[in-house]
């Protein structure tokens, strides 16, 4: 294929600062289209109405972190080709994964990054290369994270449906959007200050791997100067502007081959195969993702107990790491929870790891571990507690003219019951309970973190904080990856050579399947046995995703 010689000198002369000692041998690591990342490997089904019914691969975080470590020292790879616009993961796991290709990248071995259209969150990541390209067609927005919390209380009332919030935190905002109009100023405050302390180090990692002033990145940011690729280009944002075509004559130049066939390739899924453990002894990695529940999908209380449970009984793990990547859920199940990692602790050290949620409940289930890891983009805390009670007797009446008349042994028999609201007298009685819990919560805390009660109420009050401020103020206790969290266990158990074990065992695709057609949950313990009828406590965040575009 033939190239213009203007093309061929300033191909040469990207290629030679990575090339100074002569052309790069060995494999190029392709991570690019098709590798999914989840917290764990494995299929799933997936329909849509254009493809049908289709099979989706994961690769899992840890062992793209193990991945990128080995390749790091592998005499056979040479670089890692990225295309970060096609990999799919949450910004926590972006932020790990940025610091897994950093880490590669400072043992002399080249990240070469290519998008066809980036957005904040395929930048933040790409930006890590020691080369950038963009293609020359595409545009991109980098314009900072969002977050967008929909209202429902005039929807509510307008059909008659009244809901009633209980709660303890002045920022504990999960079932705020049920009973007002509007965000509170305390959920507003809370959300922009999260915002900003995800978003700084953001800007300033990209502004600081690019060569240029935060401060500049920033303006280009807030007066929406980067759109088409000739923006990113004279921004200093990238290094090129690249068709396909030409971004393989690159990587030919780069390793002194005439033909892109000619270049040994190797993906990062062959490359995660090729992981080996070593020793008969173990770290266990437990995952706790999702919501708390009692039952049904989710970390379900009882039966996510039973499997720290045999965990404790394992002989072969000698260390724990539980990944937790939860928003939260039902009390009674964290609970059951938070005691069987009280009891693994005795026997095993427990580090705890934290993705993208490590709140309310998420952060009540391992607040008691032997150390926490973080990253940055982590939303972590929102130590509060709320429940709400549901009453749609006016919807019956006023909308389907339905009338409800109820019969009881007591004044308050129907409480709960959904046909009426609370009385002051059962409000309060509800309020009592949300500040026990509350106490409970901060309890649990003090104890597990070795603070001071007051200090924890200080900080609590059902805010969210991001994964760098709770380092700043002792929720956490280390910035890192799930790895690093890995070798930590490691190290405190006096592991050397050892082998890693992931829990609860994970449904194949004829597993998923068959559960789908029958409930593998045991009967749970209702909560009516701890608190009155019709009413449900949560230790809860928001249900709010930082948009990264």
């Amino acid at each position: 294929m033939k190239r213009s010689f203007a093309c061929l000198l300033l191909a040469l002369a990207l290629c030679a600062p990575l090339r100074a000692q002569g052309f790069l041998k060995g494999k190029i690591l392709y991570f690019d289209a098709g590798d999914h990342l989840s917290e764990r490997s494995g299929s799933s089904f997936q329909f849509s109405l254009s493809g049908g019914l289709s099979v989706n691969s994961t690769l899992s975080l840890l062992s793209v972190e193990r991945a990128l470590e080995k390749a790091a020292e592998d005499k056979d790879i040479a670089m890692v080709f990225l295309r970060p616009d096609q990999i799919s993961a949450g910004m926590a796991a972006r932020e790990e994964l940025r610091q897994s290709l950093a880490r590669f990248a400072a043992k002399g071995k080249p990240v070469v990054c290519y998008g066809v259209s980036f957005t904040t969150a395929s930048y933040y990541l790409g930006s890590v290369g020691d080369r950038v390209f963009m293609h020359p067609g595409s545009s991109g927005t980098l314009n900072g994270p969002a977050s967008t919390q929909l209202y429902y209380k005039d929807l509510l009332d307008s059909l008659g449906i009244r809901i009633q919030l209980i709660r303890h935190g002045s920022y504990k905002s999960a079932g705020e959007p049920y009973v007002r109009s509007e965000m509170s100023e305390e959920n507003r405050r809370q959300y922009q200050a999260l915002l900003g302390s995800v978003w700084t180090p953001m800007v300033e990692e990209m502004a600081a791997s690019r060569g240029v002033a935060a401060d500049s990145l920033r303006a280009c940011v807030s007066t929406l100067r980067l759109s088409t690729s000739r923006d990113w280009l004279d921004k200093g944002l990238v290094d090129g502007l690249k068709y396909r075509d030409e971004m393989e004559d690159y990587l030919c130049h780069l390793f002194g081959k005439a033909d892109p066939d000619d270049l040994k390739k190797v993906s990062m899924s062959d490359y995660v195969e090729s992981l080996k453990d070593s020793g008969s002894k173990k770290v266990a990695v437990l995952y706790a993702e999702g919501e708390i529940v009692r039952s049904g999908s989710g970390i379900a209380g009882e039966k996510f107990a039973r499997e720290i449970a045999k965990v404790r009984a394992d002989s072969t793990v000698k260390a724990v790491v539980f990944r937790v990547n939860s928003p939260g859920g039902e009390v009674v199940a964290a609970e059951m929870i938070r005691r069987e990692v009280e009891s693994l602790r005795k026997v095993k050290p427990v580090i705890a790891s934290y993705g993208d949620y490590a709140a309310s409940g998420g952060y009540w289930i391992s607040a008691g571990t032997d150390r926490i890891f973080v990253d940055n983009a982590t939303l972590t805390g929102s130590i509060g507690v709320f429940g709400q009670v549901v009453s749609y007797g006016e919807a019956l009446e006023g909308k389907l003219h339905i009338h409800p008349y109820t019969v009881g042994t007591h004044e308050h028999s129907d409480m709960g019951s959904g046909i009426r609201p609370l009385d002051e007298r059962e409000l309060a009685r509800y309020q009592e309970d949300i500040d026990g819990i509350y106490d409970d919560f901060v309890r649990v805390v003090s104890d597990g973190r070795g603070m001071d009660r007051d200090a924890v109420d200080a900080l609590a009050q059902g805010r969210v904080w991001s994964g760098g401020d709770a380092l700043k103020i002792g929720l956490a206790d280390e910035k890192g990856l799930l790895l690093d969290a890995v070798r930590y266990a490691a190290k405190r158990a006096g592991l050397e050579k050892y082998g890693i074990v992931a829990y609860p065992a994970k449904n194949d695709l004829l597993g998923e399947l068959l559960s789908l057609a029958k409930d593998e949950n045991p009967p749970m313990i209702h909560l009516r046995d701890v608190l009155p009828a019709g009413y449900s406590v949560i230790a809860r965040m928001p249900y709010v995703k930082l948009d990264q575009n």
